[in-house]
């Protein structure tokens, strides 16, 4: 009873952080799509500027200001250092001031990278090499640009040390046997950390799990002994089960003389059936019993 109550408050305090988390995320998400009203007044002056000579510059200007964005993309517009109102533009066409404005474009389609092989030591003290594969996309385009400067090589750092971590925490025999909660577990871990950053992971998947050499060859030697051991016990149950069939027949056999008889030309037709160049006989073991008394 207590370690059950002791879950289910570990699981309220993270049901409570993760919705602190969000609040704090969709707070600065906000402030972040509301900075270009905080430019100042030298900001205005230069804006205007940059309006009044994009104006005079017609039609050449206008080449400069519009910009194109794929079905994929989204574009990060920057007016003097500061990201403009309204969060990410696209896709299709948008406008930016020549002078005054900038833009990042963020792909927001699914990206797929390779977990290198990381040794880790189980919780049984085995050292095994692990890799595996991430899944993720861009969520937020506005958060992967402002909250970290390459989004791509901190997830893919983020996801080794998680691995490591999660791995940690299993022994061998659970890493070989319970690959899908594991990859469950470093999903959700991703994608709590992640958060921040605009990113969502979709998927995470083990890819393989390698052993020592040693330790493959004792794992299959002691598999061999095992399955020794299963065939001789099964072997000696089917011998069991002969002779004691064996002996019903022999009683059967008994209790009737002529039976043995058809046993023999039973056992003739069967060998003269395989076509083969033995020829038996069969002698009745009376008429021996008198020569082996003289």
């Amino acid at each position: 009873m207590e370690d059950g109550r002791e879950t289910a408050a570990m699981r309220e305090e993270e049901r409570r952080k993760r919705q602190i988390d969000s609040e704090l995320s969709s707070r600065n998400n906000k402030a972040l799509e509301n900075t270009d009203s905080d430019i100042g007044l030298c900001g205005w002056i230069l804006v205007i500027f940059s309006i009044l000579l994009t104006l005079l510059t017609l039609p050449l200007s206008i080449w400069m200001c519009i910009k194109i964005v794929k079905e994929y993309e989204r574009a990060i517009i920057f007016r003097l250092g500061r990201i403009l109102r309204g969060g990410a533009k696209g896709p299709g066409l948008f406008f930016i001031l020549p002078c005054t404005d900038s833009f990042i474009n963020v792909d927001m389609r699914t990206i797929t990278f390779d977990i290198p092989p990381q040794e880790v030591l189980t919780k049984d003290s085995v050292t095994v090499s692990v890799d595996g594969v991430v899944y993720y996309r861009v969520q937020n385009a506005t958060l992967a640009v402002a909250n970290i400067t390459n989004a791509d090589a901190a997830t893919r750092l983020l996801a080794q040390t998680t691995l490591r971590n999660v791995l940690g925490t299993k022994n061998l025999a659970e890493i070989l046997s319970d690959r899908e909660e594991i990859a469950h577990s470093m999903q959700s871990t991703l994608d709590d950390a992640t958060d921040d950053w605009g990113i969502k992971v979709e998927r995470v998947e083990i890819k393989d799990v390698k052993l020592p050499l040693q330790l493959q060859r004792a794992m299959a030697a002691e598999a061999e002994a095992s399955r020794e051991a299963r065939a001789k016990v099964i072997a000696a149950e089917g011998e069991m089960n002969a002779s004691r069939a064996l002996k019903e027949a022999s009683l059967v056999i008994a209790e009737s003389p002529s039976a043995l008889q058809l046993r023999y030309l039973q056992t003739l037709n069967t060998i003269a059936a395989e076509k083969n160049s033995t020829i038996i006989f069969p002698l009745p073991i009376d008429m021996m019993q008198s020569f082996l008394k003289h």
